[in-house]
Parts: structure tokens; C-alpha cells; sequence
């Protein structure tokens, strides 16, 4: 029969093994894929142009890159402070240029991309409506969508109100390593 020593050992692997049983019952069966992808992080390099058309046909682009890790944001910003008069002695701070905030994840499809992005410029001289004060266009952008990596994807489409002008927000999303 069973001497003492044999039937603890028994009972002991017995119950660890329930233990780790129940534990791998709770996590469930893609525990283990989860929490290996959860310790990966993936680099990406965005690409975007800020395209300008006339009747159809591109007459400037802008480009500007970031790197950017999955889960994470990241913000580039390129432009002037401008002192603008509030009343006698008293200015303020008006920010014209390129912003582009953006944020990405990872999902099964492959990525998805949110963007904040704000372009501001001077309206040409003949545009000016005041000798003293500057005129100031800017366009702003926000949204998000699921993109190809490798692929550019138009993130938005604005028409300038005040010309023939149309101007295109466009990303390519590449996977670093």
C-alpha cells in the first residue's frame, strides 16, 4: 500500500496542479499569445504630404516624417509666433505653420491612425483686407481611419473657399521593425 511519504508528495502535485489548471482556465487559451504580444512594440515611420491642386493638378506638396511606436503619440509642429495687437501695449501670441498630432495602434487588420493635423498660412498680398493686420487661412483636419502599410492613404480632402484651390492630407505608415 501507500506509505505516508508517497501519499504527500501525491496530494502536493495534485493540488499544484489544480491550481494551475484553475489559473489557466481563468486567463483562457490565448493568454499566453496576449501577454507575449503585449511585452512586443513595433516602431513605425509616418510619412504625410500636405498636397495643393489647381484644377485637378498638384502645384506644391509639403512632406513631413515621424517615427512612432504602436500605442504611443507623437506630434510634429513647424511655423512662426506672430505678436498680434489686442488693444494699446497689449499683444498676443498667434501660432502659424504645420501641426500634425498623430496616434496609432495595432489591431488584426493592421493599423489604426489618428491624426490631428492644422496648416496656417498668410493669405497672398492682394488677398489683404487691412494694411495693418495680417490675413490668416489654415486648414484643421481630425479624424481617423484604418490604413495599408505601405501604402499612401488620403486622410482628407479641403477646398479653399477663396480659390480653385484644393489641398490633400496624405499618410504612408511603414513598419520600422
Amino acid at each position: 500500500m501507500w506509505n505516508k511519504k508517497a501519499l504527500v508528495v501525491v496530494l502536493v502535485v495534485a493540488v499544484l496542479t489544480s491550481v494551475g489548471l484553475r489559473k489557466t482556465w481563468a486567463q483562457g487559451p490565448d493568454a499566453a499569445k496576449a501577454s507575449e504580444s503585449e511585452k512586443t512594440v513595433h516602431a513605425y515611420r509616418l510619412d504625410f504630404s500636405v498636397n495643393e491642386l489647381e484644377d485637378g493638378k498638384k502645384i506644391n506638396t509639403r512632406q513631413y516624417s515621424m517615427n512612432l511606436n504602436a500605442k504611443d503619440s507623437n506630434e510634429i509642429k513647424i511655423g512662426s509666433k506672430i505678436p498680434v495687437d489686442v488693444k494699446e501695449g497689449e499683444f498676443h501670441y498667434l501660432d502659424v505653420g504645420t501641426s500634425i498630432w498623430s496616434k496609432l495602434e495595432e489591431v488584426a487588420d493592421g493599423v489604426v491612425l489618428t491624426v490631428h493635423a492644422h496648416v496656417s498660412s498668410f493669405a497672398n498680398p492682394d488677398q489683404q483686407t487691412s494694411q495693418t493686420h495680417p490675413l490668416v487661412r489654415e486648414m484643421q483636419f481630425n479624424g481617423s481611419t484604418v490604413a495599408t502599410l505601405g501604402k499612401p492613404a488620403v486622410l482628407g480632402v479641403l477646398d479653399d473657399p477663396n480659390s480653385r484651390h484644393q489641398f490633400q492630407l496624405e499618410v504612408t505608415v511603414s513598419r520600422l521593425r
